[in-house]
């Protein structure tokens, strides 16, 4: 299966033929890098980057080096005093200890901070805006408003660290759009995969803006679209939901045949698959029909832990969007329904991420970002809340970074500081490991493709 194409945009109907020309051009008078003028030029692009590579006036690669710090590499381990140098868009030298710094190269003195990978979410709807009910605000807004406040999401997302998401389910092709404005250097965000409208069962979860089918050859025909469309992925809705009025989380929506189609779809044309499966019955449909990844899982049992550990299936538990839900209520405007299913549920919810951990079961970091109360922007918190279910501080980094880029079939470029792979990388002031609220409260940069977007050190 291919992995995901993250370098140019994606040339389709959906995201408007000659929007962004692939011509050579040069991007003048940007603010990013202390405001110096840079050229950006498309022909020195790295495969698997969405960033081009910064030059400077002299024709040179622009190098920074992060000096004095510890290094949390993303796969558990930590270099302590280390150097990391990136020139252009890539790492090239990770080192222990006092290292000598290129000339020229621009330095970021630690000091005391860790730098570690950019944070990857698994589970994002930048078109949900956090409101207490976002679904009926995104059905009532007008496309360029909700396009507009995608777009500023977006950046809100970059700047707290996380420098890529999976979006699982956006409207019209908005999400489709924001994606290639990112990656063309319109406009300032997460790289994004995204799913495109969740294929559902009619009147299923998410139905106000998934794409209804029933039967096999109609979701067959669906997954087609959303490939058509310049979906990355494509998500089936397995399970009814918490957010939809008059559905059961707990219960079967598309069928195991119907997922099978839609699946075996996806599969031909290299795309992953995902799932949003809340009950017993439709999380094994989705399993036995191959589906690659499941989300929120809140209802797991035996055999679906041991399928799962098996194969290698990852859990995208998405814990924040229930905590949130919970923790707010109807007094802050949420849907009586949803917060009744949410209460019901969440016992069940955190019993299966018990089981998963305790049978060693992939868990990446997602948090269902748009739902309600559940801000874009601090996204970080739901490894704070993978350790408060027992991960320990390092696992939990883990499914935010190395894991996450793995469920995404991106860890060749992503989700580890080692040498060759691109430099989206954040640094956080003290240890996030002896207190993670560090990572809500305590970024300081934000590089994407060796670009500095942020820097409050």
């Amino acid at each position: 299966m291919r992995p995901p194409t993250l370098g140019l945009c994606h040339n389709s109907a959906a995201s408007g033929n000659g929007m962004f020309s692939q011509k050579e051009r040069a991007w003048e008078r940007m603010s990013l890098d202390e405001g110096k003028r840079l050229k950006y030029k498309e022909e020195a692009r790295h495969p698997g980057s969405n960033s081009p590579v910064l030059q400077d006036n002299e024709g040179g690669k622009m190098a920074t080096a992060f000096v004095e710090g510890d290094v949390f590499v993303g796969d558990g381990k930590v270099l302590e005093h280390a150097m990391v140098l990136v020139e252009g868009d890539r790492i090239v030298k990770v080192a222990k200890g006092k290292t000598a710094v290129p000339r020229g190269a621009d330095r970021i003195s630690l000091n005391g901070s860790m730098l570690l990978p950019g944070f990857i979410d698994c589970h994002v709807h930048l078109c949900l805006d956090g409101s207490p009910d976002p679904v009926t605000t995104l059905m009532k807004d007008p496309a360029p408003i909700t396009t507009l406040k995608a777009s500023r999401l977006a950046r809100q997302t970059l700047m707290s660290g996380v420098t890529m998401v999976r979006d699982m389910g956006g409207k019209d092709t908005i999400d489709i759009c924001l994606r290639d404005a990112i990656r063309s250097g319109l406009v300032l965000g997460p790289r994004m995969l995204v799913s495109r409208r969740m294929v559902c069962m009619t009147g299923g979860h998410g139905w106000q803006f998934g794409r209804e089918a029933d039967g096999p050859d109609e979701v067959r025909k669906a997954a087609r679209e959303q490939i058509r469309g310049g979906a990355d992925l494509v998500k089936f809705m397995a399970t009814g939901g918490v957010l939809t009025p008059g559905v059961e989380p707990g219960a079967a929506q598309l069928t195991e045949e119907e997922l099978r189609a839609g699946i075996e779809e996806a599969h031909k044309a290299g795309r992953r698959t995902a799932t949003h499966a809340m009950g017993t019955e439709g999380i094994l449909n989705a399993l036995r029909a191959g589906i690659d990844s499941i989300e929120h899982g809140v209802y797991m049992n035996e055999e679906a832990i041991s399928f799962m550990k098996k194969k290698s299936i990852p859990y995208i538990p998405t814990l924040s969007a229930l905590f949130h839900i919970e923790n707010k209520g109807v007094e802050a405007g949420i849907p009586a329904y949803a917060v009744e299913k949410t209460k019901r549920v969440k016992p069940h919810h955190l019993n299966s991420i018990r089981m998963a951990r305790e049978a060693g079961v992939m868990v990446a970091a997602g948090t269902d970002a748009g739902t309600p109360f559940n801000e874009h922007g601090r996204n970080a918190g739901e490894m704070i809340f993978l350790v408060e279910q027992g991960y320990s501080p390092a696992d939990a980094l883990r499914a935010g970074t190395s894991i996450a880029a793995r469920v995404l079939g991106v860890e060749k470029d992503f989700g580890t500081v080692q040498e060759g792979k691109v430099a989206d990388l954040v640094v956080v002031k003290g240890n996030p490991l002896e207190d993670m609220n560090r990572l809500l409260t305590s970024v300081a940069v934000v590089m994407q493709g060796g670009k500095v977007v942020r820097n409050d050190l």
